[in-house]
């Protein structure tokens, strides 16, 4: 699936501004970004049921940008799941293929098909009042793959589970995807979410894609401050470049290993470090670091999570495995530092 230039305008804003993308047969990607984006617009431009300013969105080499939702080879699961309270299950999954006339016969034998892939068979007699939460989502997205889509959208779907419910259905989407072998694309603004699931992320904001790659780049090598400080738990440090493998801080000096283009001797910029590459020491490290005092500890169950504030007053966050975690107590003196290669840097906003 293609979409060329896809822009939408909502009278004075421009909700999505001129996307391109390419989306690869049979992947899981996801949509993320924070509300108001605009990629649940997109979404729903690419379903039929908004249409775009501008641009192209091509399926299967057919633009269906013309075409009503009912007749693009997408479906739809959405965050509200928006199942008929009067009918049952099996009724439901079968709604949209009673309306397109097609035979009872082949009606039940694909409802079926459609439940067992959903783990829903035994419900199908059941109404939708009767079911938990993630059981609700389940046929909604049974209700979505009876119709063979070759591009299955979904909108949030899990945002009103509750975590442990979440977490599993994550994993029974991913595997439900890889059995299928059909493209999803999932709409989400949970980080955690969204890199569990995908194979590529798009990140957005303010309209515009900000970064497109895989779990690990994005997490790793954001292509910019936003996607750095909106994926994971991210320390910001303004400084100052000093020659060509140094910043100046408030705080202190410290090496990097690559700048950002343009960025020359007395340039400011915006070093950006992941909270579980901090390390927090009592001990001075022998590369030098930052000094601070420890302000806070919490254990949060996989980690121990320190708040360090320098002298200058900035606030530096640090994650530590349980197991590697030096003893301290709040109001310890402490230096944080980093391995040189963990550290980004970006032109200062």
């Amino acid at each position: 699936m293609s979409l060329r230039g896809i822009t939408k305008i909502f009278g004075s804003a421009t909700a999505v501004d001129g996307i391109d993308l390419e989306v690869r047969s049979g992947e899981f990607i996801s949509l993320l970004g924070p509300s108001g984006c605009g990629k649940t617009t997109l979404l729903r431009m690419i379903a039929g049921f908004e249409q775009p300013d501008a641009g192209d969105i091509v399926v299967g080499g057919q633009s269906v940008v013309d075409l009503p939702p009912h007749r693009r080879p997408v479906n739809t699961v959405f965050q509200s799941y928006a199942l008929f309270p009067h009918m049952t299950v099996a009724e439901n999954v079968g709604y949209g293929l009673r309306q397109k006339r097609v035979q009872k016969s082949e009606i039940a034998e694909r409802v079926r098909d459609s439940l067992q892939l959903a783990q829903m068979l035994g419900f199908a007699d059941r109404k939708p009042s009767t079911l938990s939460g993630g059981q609700q989502q389940r046929v909604a997205l049974a209700r979505a793959l009876v119709n063979r889509p070759k591009v299955l959208l979904l909108d949030e779907p899990m945002s009103a589970l509750d975590r442990k419910l979440r977490e599993e259905m994550q994993i029974e989407l991913k595997l439900l995807q890889k059995e299928l072998g059909i493209t999803f694309i999932f709409v989400t603004h949970d980080q955690q979410e969204a890199l569990s699931m995908s194979d590529r992320v798009v990140v957005m904001q303010s309209g515009r894609v900000q970064q497109v790659g895989s779990t690990e780049d994005v997490y790793l090598k954001p292509a910019n401050a936003f996607v750095a400080g909106f994926i994971g738990k991210q320390n910001f440090i303004d400084a100052t470049v000093s020659g060509t493998d140094a910043l100046i801080a408030a705080d202190g000096t410290f090496a990097v290993s690559g700048l950002p283009n343009g960025a020359r001797d007395g340039s400011e910029v915006r070093a950006a470090i992941r909270a579980e590459a901090v390390h927090v020491s009592s001990q001075r490290p022998a590369g030098g670091g930052l000094e601070g005092t420890l302000a806070g500890i919490s254990f949060l169950g996989d980690a121990i999570q320190y708040v360090v504030v320098t002298a200058s007053g900035a606030e530096l966050i640090a994650r530590a495995a349980p197991d590697r975690a030096e003893p301290l107590s709040t109001g310890d003196a402490v230096w944080c530092s980093w391995e040189t290669a963990e550290l980004r840097v970006f032109e200062a906003a």
